[in-house]
Formats: C-alpha cells, structure tokens, sequence
C-alpha cells in the first residue's frame, strides 16, 4: 500500500469516529438545551388591571367675587351687600337652572403706610398705624351644566362682580354613568392580562379561575381622596365699573379622565 493510500485511509477513519462520536453525543446535548416543564397546576397569580376613560365635561363652577373700599366701613359694606344681591339676581334671570352658593364674606382694615426712615433720623419707638379705611369683600359660586350660555352668563355678571375663578368637570349625573363602562373596561383589561399569563405558562385560558375581585386595589378598601375637577388657569379680574358692558369671554370646557383599578387572585386548574 502506498503511503498516499494509508493517508488517505487515515483520514477516512478519523472522519467515521468523529463522526460516532458526535451522534453518540447530541441527544444528550439537545436533552440538556431543553428546559424541564415547570408542575403551575394551583398555582395562585395575583393581577393588577386598570380601566380608564376620558369623556367631555358637562359642569362648571365659576367663582365670583365683589369687594369695594371705602373711609366708612358701612358704606364699603353697603355697597358689596348691594352688588351681591344685583348679581344674584341677574345670575338667576341668565341661567335659571344653575345653583349659587355664597360664601367667604369679609370686613379688612387698611391701614396707613408707615412713615419712611432715613438713616440720619434717630430711632423713633413704634406706633400703631392709622386705620385709614375698610376692605369688604363676599364670594359667590355658581355651578352649571348650561356651557352654551355660560360665556354670555358670567360676562352679564362681570358688570357687577368679578370673575375669580373657573373649573370644569363632570356632573354627578354623568359621573354615574360613566361608572359602569369603567367597571367594564378595568375587568376587560383583567381578562386580557390573565390570557397574557396563561399562555406565559403554556396554559389555556380557560384553566384559569378568578377567585377574588378587589375593585379597591388589593385590600385597600379606603375610600380614596376625590380627584379634583379639571381646572382652567384661576383668573381675576380688577374692579369695574357698575353696569360696564363686559364682552364675552371664550371657555373650552375640555374632558376629564377617569380610572379605575383592580387586583385579581386567579388560581389555575
């Protein structure tokens, strides 16, 4: 045999064993690739869902404020008494279905400046400052679901009072309604996110049980502090005149959104 022959017959050999040996090899090989299945039958998962809607608003509540200054503390008192009832009054004939609340009536003293200190003056002991006049003031809220009117009803009253402030928000009656939608979505989302764990663990949906529904967010059965209303930049405006005609101003109620949450315990079979 010539030696090219036994090489090339070496080779050959070599390539067989190899061969046998990588055969002999691999099921182990691919055995030890392969995770072992993970036993989840009672296993006990605990899911965070949530719910959330946003809808157009349907209330306002705009704030309003009277205050006059005078020397007399009657008269400055008079004529905020005077204001307040013509306000009253003409919010009534703008919007008769609104409901008014007034509130936050106040009597300040003014007082005089204190006199101007100059380095060279000597130190005087302190006086008591001269009442120089009185500051009366009251508030009065008006809440509405009347939003086409609302731009010529406060601008009616801006010719006696001022607009101090302006919040839009839902209504109870549509807060009410909204309530069972949310519950529909927050439980949806429920649903969802069980099938999401399910097919994680290689199991059907179906195998899973829900076994508790917290809708206060496990366990937490206080009731939350109330989301305040969506609000609009606080707006004040100077004193005008009685009976100055006030041109409408524009309001864009915009929407409010609203969530729920819940926490499910879902068991699988």
């Amino acid at each position: 045999m010539t030696p090219s022959r036994k090489l090339m017959l070496g080779a050959a050999l070599a390539t067989a064993c190899l061969a046998s040996q990588v055969q002999a090899q691999t099921p182990a090989q691919a055995q030890g690739s392969m995770p072992a299945a993970v036993a989840t039958t009672g296993t006990m998962v605990v899911v965070p869902a949530n719910g959330e809607i946003s809808v157009p608003n349907d209330q306002a509540r705009v704030t309003l404020q009277v205050e006059e200054q005078d020397k007399d503390k009657a008269t400055a008192a008079s004529r905020v008494n005077q204001k307040m009832k013509q306000g009253i009054e003409l919010l009534k004939r703008q919007d008769p279905q609104a409901t008014l609340k007034s509130y936050g009536y106040y009597t300040y003293a003014v007082y005089a400046e204190p006199p101007q200190v100059t380095p060279q003056q000597p130190r005087q002991p302190a006086k008591a400052r001269a009442v120089v006049g009185w500051r009366v003031g009251q508030y009065l809220e008006m809440t509405t679901e009347n939003l086409s009117a609302l731009p010529k009803t406060v601008a009616s009253a801006q010719s006696l009072l001022n607009l101090n402030g302006l919040q839009f928000g839902l209504s109870p009656a549509a807060a009410r309604k909204l309530d069972e939608a949310l519950v529909k979505a927050t439980y949806r989302n429920l649903e969802e996110r069980v099938g999401f764990i399910a097919n994680a663990m290689h199991r059907a949906p179906s195998d899973a049980v829900i076994e508790t529904v917290d809708f206060e967010g496990s366990g937490n059965y206080a009731a939350p502090a109330a989301a305040p209303m969506a609000k609009a930049a606080m707006m004040r405006s100077d004193m005008v005149q009685e009976n100055a005609s006030v041109a409408e101003p524009s309001f864009e109620p915009g929407e409010s959104t609203v969530n729920m949450r819940l926490v499910g315990k879902v068991r699988f079979k």
